[in-house]
């Protein structure tokens, strides 16, 4: 499959840009961003293409990438929880969206469940993968061992990443992905290094191993998903049953994986696939029954309806293409639709582009 992409740029409160990824047309369904992302090299990453190409099935699949790491800035002064669950309200208000099924995947689960809980009239469910309430330095009467474990991890990131020589990385390529190939654990080796600096790889683990959302997690009000491989030597597969227990309702699906996130050609991905499928449903495109659209939303939907550009409509109906952009957003909002083409789609099936 060929997977196209949108790139587009929003700017958070304290000055750092944000690179986001679209895929796909229909209601949207948006990803928390993850530890170390690059949103131009995921189309041909080796954990990212199948999960791009089922998630944008039928939804309008929003990622974008984390503060520090891929096409966002680089150069971040706040590395943290909190930065990280500002990132996602920026992306969101950026974008216009309304209500939407949220993924969380790693510690974007905690980015997920902490955001959730905020804004419960905004998350319609919530699909989590590998995640965690508390790691490392946040456990109550936390094992010695397992602070001891956590330290190490921090030192080899920032005694050897960028180095030359792979060796400190495959660390956690091997903890990552125990069962790949030697080709996959190379093509993630090279995504890994692409992705962020050695100074923001060490502190973006750094804030993950701070992380706790227990309190959140109880605050989840709509329904939950909590997938967890059952061999996971990342994340223990200990902590999602944790994390499922917390959030009220929540179901716990263990996969028989030894990854941390499932390759494409993994027989339990087809599972994935349909537990996924059978949890967020088929989008049901709502008519837009009471919604209500001005005389000049309704002509200037109906061009873009036709296929003019902003500039057409603006000479057609001799207004500013900025003021044809306002129009289009306006009845975009009124409709709650996250793109144009769904604008058009939903005021058509209500009867609302008729003469």
């Amino acid at each position: 499959m060929s997977i196209r992409q949108d790139i587009r740029f929003c700017n958070t409160a304290d000055g750092v840009q944000l690179a986001m990824g679209l895929y796909g047309d229909g209601p949207p369904l948006v990803k928390a961003a993850t530890w170390l992302t690059h949103i131009e090299a995921d189309p041909t990453s080796v954990l990212n293409p199948h999960w791009i190409e089922e998630l944008s099935r039928h939804h309008r699949y929003v990622t974008y990438d984390a503060r520090g790491c891929g096409l966002s800035s680089r150069d971040v002064a706040d590395i943290s929880l909190e930065a990280w669950v500002r990132d996602l309200e920026t992306v969101v208000d950026s974008l216009g969206l309304q209500r939407f099924p949220l993924l969380g995947i790693s510690q974007g689960a905690a980015i997920a469940v902490a955001y959730a809980a905020r804004h419960p009239e905004r998350v319609s469910a919530l699909v989590l993968w590998g995640g965690f309430a508390t790691s490392y330095f946040t456990t109550g009467n936390p094992d010695p061992k397992i602070v001891d474990e956590g330290e190490t991890l921090l030192k080899i990131v920032e005694l050897g990443w960028g180095k030359g020589s792979p060796a400190f990385r495959q660390v956690f390529v091997s903890k990552l992905m125990p069962d790949s190939t030697a080709a996959e654990q190379h093509g993630f080796d090279q995504y890994q290094n692409l992705t962020a600096t050695p100074d923001v790889a060490s502190r973006c683990l750094r804030a993950m191993y701070h992380v706790n959302v227990k309190d959140e997690a109880r605050k989840v009000r709509c329904p939950a998903i909590v997938f967890h491989a059952r061999d996971d030597q990342m994340i223990y597969f200990n902590q999602g049953r944790k994390l499922a227990g917390l959030i009220p309702g929540a179901r716990l699906v263990p996969v028989n994986s030894r990854n941390h996130v499932p390759l494409a050609r993994e027989p339990c991905w087809p599972e994935v696939v349909r537990e996924l499928r059978a949890f967020l449903g088929e989008p049901v495109k709502e008519r837009a029954e009471g919604a209500h659209l001005t005389a000049r939303q309704h002509e200037v939907l109906k061009q873009v309806a036709a296929g003019l550009t902003d500039k057409q409509i603006a000479r057609a109906l001799s207004l500013s293409p900025r003021t044809v952009e306002m129009h289009v957003a306006s009845a975009m909002k009124a409709l709650d639709c996250a793109t144009r083409a769904e604008a058009v789609h939903r005021a058509a099936e209500a009867g609302l582009l008729a003469p």
